[in-house]
């Protein structure tokens, strides 16, 4: 870890600690937790909030490309960042909340959307708008990565089930500041219509 990216993180946490949520970036081994279930063949990939880069180099180490990377920052401290690191690829400065109708790809076949998003300070409607905008690009078995610093999923049952969707503990790891679990957010195996539509609804909504 770069000891600028601490000083980066620290001065937008303290500029506004709401959107930032944590005072120092996510440690290799929360990366490598993150994305413990990629692949060179997961892309391409969206992450959402990627800050200095922690799961972005996760996910290079995993065997993707950069091309294969779409970099959603809203700050745009880090967005310059990011695309000074990553030049191949594509760092789009927006809200994660205007996912749904930024039109990043025209098809559903993305393999995986990874958030570093604090959403446990968010309200109720951005996290719906961040969970069906991701989930209209995600292809069928494409999962939302989300890590959360709680004792339990950050995105509550009242939100998933009514999106068709359920969150899955796939670890923990101690070796973060402060210890941290990563949940794996899918599509119920038995995907209805109905959980479809609501998806497309809210997005649509947003639009």
């Amino acid at each position: 870890m770069f000891q600028s990216d601490i000083i980066t993180f620290l001065r937008a946490w303290l500029t506004a600690p709401l959107r930032v949520a944590a005072v120092a970036p996510s440690s290799p081994a929360l990366a490598r937790l993150m994305t413990k279930e990629l692949t060179s063949g997961s892309g391409p990939v969206i992450e959402l909030g990627p800050g200095t880069g922690a799961f972005t180099r996760a996910l290079i180490a995993c065997g993707l490309q950069q091309r294969d990377l779409t970099l959603i920052e809203y700050g745009a401290e880090f967005a310059t960042l990011l695309q000074h690191r990553f030049p191949d690829a594509r760092v789009v400065n927006m809200d994660a909340a205007d996912l749904g109708r930024a039109g990043l790809f025209s098809r559903p076949d993305v393999g995986a959307v990874i958030s570093g998003l604090p959403l446990l300070s968010m309200p109720t409607h951005k996290v719906i708008a961040i969970l069906s905008g991701a989930f209209t690009y995600l292809k069928p078995g494409g999962a939302f990565y989300q890590f959360t610093y709680g004792p339990r999923c950050p995105v509550p049952d009242r939100i998933l089930k009514p999106l068709n969707l359920r969150a899955v503990h796939i670890g923990r790891t101690l070796r973060n500041i402060p210890p941290a679990a990563v949940y794996r957010i899918e599509r119920c195996a038995q995907a209805n219509d109905l959980g479809q539509k609501v998806l497309r609804a809210v997005a649509d909504s947003r639009g």
